[in-house]
């Protein structure tokens, strides 16, 4: 069967493939899910079984984002405990989110994602630890919204065998055994995991956080992974009290204990990362380490700023990360493009710190190595997955700026009047295609609410 085609033309077009090729004025045809050809100027003529022509005129077409760090079920306690440090927060929440059910958590996915995909991303994620007990199959819910969507989805399936009692953080009742949360891991990959290079939907093996899992979980979870062939997540360095809890509890900072646990390696990304002396950025370098920034969640919550130059100079994979959205309200990735940036730039490499074409290719290309499918997705070149975003920069809001990318970086957020995920369209004018957004905040507001009189009743 011949293939459907896609073709958009007339617009700027940044690749953010290896020589960061840019068009000022091209084309991309879309053959059924792949990408079949980019360049400068109208598509080639007499394409065959074209289905649609968008006219890109005004626009910038980027390959879609890619979001590497984020807490679905964090939707439902959005805007409290505004004025807390991290262990504070977590304190704070912990008894509220160990109240979560199937419902709940299938809601709270919905609403993250949706604000997300509407925003241009096309590969999202989610590192989901709360799993209490007799509450369904949580992990059946987040992958359900996440396909209902139409994203391409990567479930971290956290745990946390570390409660109160044994010197962590979260609840007793809120964690799970070492055994339950291995096998209960496992069975999640059986039935989830995808390794074709279309998948919508892989699986990676992710304990919670050095002050919630113990070192045994660490230790059989990375084995468990590498058995199973999945990559690994976790929070790595995120504050000044996890380095200081490390090294009374373990004799050593979060780098070193990371790398005694079997969790360093080319299979393996961490979040935060913001607390990294020379000898941490380049163990993470030698070793092929990846990091999620998330420069908002990270000020939010007052952490300090990630030293991503230096891991980038040190050929650290660095993407992008939403977090959870009861540390960034906004739950949008492309605000991190810019807020990235301009963070970074307090730092001491001031102005040099990162370029607007850096930006971009943290949230596209950087994110696509972090989850290991950077030859799938990340770019817009041949052969290449069809995910892509049309963004709309001749309006007001961006109509002296003459660069398109530092348009889209630097400028106000920017409207998506085109998303394609496997060169299915997700987002058309600015509104989610597979979804309903207002009834999408009705049950979220509604699980939000039911959620916080029960944990109200304690």
């Amino acid at each position: 069967m011949a293939a459907s085609r896609i073709v958009i033309e007339n617009c700027a077009i940044a690749t953010v493939d290896a020589h960061d090729t840019e068009y000022a004025s091209g084309h991309v045809v879309v053959a059924d899910h792949r990408i079949e050809s980019v360049g400068a100027g109208p598509a080639p003529a007499r394409l065959e079984n074209v289905v649609r022509r968008v006219d890109g005129t005004g626009h910038l077409v980027t390959p879609g984002l890619v979001n590497t760090h984020h807490h679905f079920y964090q939707w439902l306690t959005r805007g409290l405990a505004t004025d807390h440090n991290l262990f504070d927060w977590l304190v704070a929440l912990y008894p509220t989110w160990a109240r979560l059910d199937e419902q709940m958590v299938r809601a709270a996915a919905q609403g993250s994602l949706a604000m997300m995909v509407r925003g241009g991303v096309t590969t999202a994620m989610d590192h989901h630890y709360v799993y209490p007990r007799g509450t369904g199959d949580l992990s059946g819910a987040i992958i359900g919204a996440a396909a209902e969507m139409g994203v391409r989805f990567t479930l971290a399936r956290g745990s946390m065998d570390r409660g109160v009692s044994d010197g962590g953080l979260p609840p007793d009742f809120a964690v799970e055994s070492l055994d339950e949360a291995l096998a209960a891991t496992e069975a999640t990959m059986d039935t989830h995991h995808d390794a074709s290079f279309d998948a919508m939907t892989q699986i990676a093996v992710a304990p919670c956080s050095p002050f919630s899992v113990t070192t045994e979980l660490l230790k059989q979870a990375a084995e468990l992974a590498r058995r199973k062939g999945v990559r690994l997540h976790t929070h790595g360095s995120e504050t000044v009290e996890e380095e200081q809890f490390c090294k009374e509890l373990f004799g050593m900072g979060p780098t070193d204990y990371f790398e005694s646990t079997g969790w360093l390696g080319s299979d393996v990304w961490m979040a935060h990362c913001v607390h990294m002396n020379d000898a941490d950025i380049a163990a993470f370098g030698r070793t092929g380490t990846g990091v999620a920034h998330c420069p908002s969640s990270n000020a939010r919550l007052a952490a300090g700023i990630a030293r991503v130059p230096d891991m980038l100079r040190a050929g650290v994979p660095v993407g992008l990360g939403v977090d959870g959205t009861a540390s960034n309200e906004s739950g949008e990735l492309h605000t991190e493009l810019r807020n990235a940036l301009l963070i970074n730039r307090l730092s001491a490499h001031g102005e040099s710190a990162l370029n607007a074409r850096q930006a971009l290719r943290l949230g596209t290309y950087g994110g696509a190595q972090v989850l290991g499918r950077a030859d799938q997705i990340g770019s817009i070149e041949p052969g290449k997955l069809a995910d892509l975003v049309l963004w709309k920069l001749d309006t007001l809001a961006h109509a002296s700026i003459a660069d398109p990318v530092t348009a889209l970086i630097f400028g106000a957020a920017a409207p998506v009047t085109l998303s394609l995920v496997n060169g299915r369209t997700v987002v058309e004018d600015g509104h989610l295609t597979t979804v309903d957004e207002d009834a999408i905040a009705r049950d979220t507001r509604s699980e939000a609410q039911r959620l916080a009189r029960i944990a109200a009743q304690g």
